[in-house]
């Protein structure tokens, strides 16, 4: 297994398909990368020699933030967005769909599964 910034990717797969394990890139930013250090993305990730793994990962971290340093931000901006009071704040804090989704019959991934409340029945 070749590491790129501190994460194993599969030998077997394509170059751009297995940059896409690593945090923070996906297809796109993993064509851009590999055009930048002129490595062809159909290679192996096995065919590579350890210079053009070098490359990559200087790359990676001169330009790029991924893994832990991408979700300690993004953990960092929901947490001032609670503290701040703001819409988006509110809806992190109330486990309810951030990005303007409707909420009468969807979002159960967000809410849970269905809390049943029934009438209460006079003794």
């Amino acid at each position: 297994m070749a590491r790129i910034a501190g994460i194993d990717i599969p030998r077997e797969k394509k170059i751009s398909i297995s940059l896409t394990y690593v945090y923070g890139i996906g297809r796109t930013f993993a064509l851009e990368m590999l055009k930048k250090v002129n490595i062809d993305p159909e290679r192996r990730v096995k065919d590579l020699s350890g210079e053009e793994i070098a490359r990559i990962n200087n790359l990676i971290a001169r330009d790029y933030q991924v893994e832990g340093d991408l979700r300690r931000e993004i953990t960092q901006n929901i947490k001032r967005y609670m503290d701040i009071g703001c819409y988006r704040g509110l809806r992190h804090r109330r486990g309810l769909p951030v990005r303007g989704q409707r909420t009468h019959t969807n979002s159960r991934t967000r809410k849970g599964p269905r809390r049943t409340v029934g009438a209460q029945r006079k003794k």
